[in-house]
């Protein structure tokens, strides 16, 4: 049996996809980007992350501190915005989500979009590598990839040394980012399907 849905209700989920995934995104890269300490500098797209989310980040500042490098008030602005986003669709699909599926969804997605940054980053990184091996670090876009998958890059490097000039920490990393989706986020977006 085929179920019809109204094109409206269609585009309407499409355009709070976007919006949300987008502010999302942008929090997320701020948090990320606090995290590893890397300060916007001179960079018009980092002061734009800063600009685009200053508004709601400084209003939670007020209550919620940040610990080291972690950004709480970050962490919290994108569960309630995934939450929010989720209980919107869940309403135009006159579907009703519990508390616990809300949280369970928010965390699942915010994971999956943790490990896309990371994943697309990563495969970014390694194109530029290639298209330009000597200057990737010295272009803007390349200093900040670098600095970004650095944490996740440098273990496995020291791990496993380059072989013959050629290094795998990318591959191996790539491949351990889609075993935590596999293994992580697809389980618990399964769980709410049972």
């Amino acid at each position: 049996m085929m179920v019809v849905t109204n094109p409206l209700i269609t585009a309407l989920v499409f355009l709070l996809n976007v919006f949300f995934g987008t502010y999302i995104f942008l929090v997320m890269l701020r948090f990320l980007l606090q995290l590893i300490r890397l300060g916007i500098r001179h960079d018009p797209l980092l002061k734009l992350v800063w600009k685009a989310t200053d508004l709601p980040l400084l209003l939670l500042y007020n209550f919620i501190p940040g610990w080291h490098n972690i950004d709480f008030a970050a962490i919290i602005l994108m569960f309630c915005l995934k939450m929010m986003e989720l209980s919107i669709i869940a309403w135009l699909y006159g579907q009703h989500l519990s508390l616990l599926a809300l949280f369970i969804v928010a965390l699942a997605s915010l994971l999956s979009l943790l490990l896309n940054v990371y994943f697309f980053s990563i495969l970014i990184e390694v194109i530029l590598s290639w298209v330009s091996p000597h200057d990737s670090h010295n272009h803007p876009l390349g200093y900040l990839l670098s600095q970004l998958n650095a944490p996740l890059l440098r273990p496995v490097r020291r791990a496993i040394p380059p072989v013959q000039g050629i290094d795998f920490s990318a591959f191996i990393v790539l491949i351990g980012l889609q075993l935590v989706n596999i293994l992580v986020v697809e389980p618990l977006l399964r769980y709410l399907v049972v």
